[in-house]
């Protein structure tokens, strides 16, 4: 009989200096988790406004295919210019 209450006594000194020391452990864990939770709202925040900023990059995209035709028509007129100009002068002097 003894020896079972030196057991209980035991267990029980040993259940007063760790179940402090677990809550502790317990309490950070829950510290840390709630911390990751914080940064991964902020992640997804950053990410939406990345999304949000970067669809426009298609409307460049078509703009760069609208001005690259522009480019082409341009060049187009620049090496004709020379016969505009001769025609529009002769026009011009039959007018006069």
């Amino acid at each position: 009989m003894e020896a079972v209450n030196i057991l209980w006594l035991i267990l029980l000194v040993v259940t007063v200096l760790v179940l402090p020391y677990l809550i502790y452990l317990l309490h950070k864990t829950w510290q840390a988790s709630r911390s990751i939770e914080r940064y991964f709202k902020e992640m997804k925040e950053a990410g939406i406004g990345i999304a949000n900023n970067t669809e426009h990059v298609k409307a460049l995209d078509d703009t760069i295919g609208v001005a690259s035709g522009i480019l082409g028509v341009a060049g187009s007129i620049n090496e004709h210019s020379d016969t505009l100009k001769t025609t529009l002068a002769a026009r011009a002097e039959q007018i006069n």
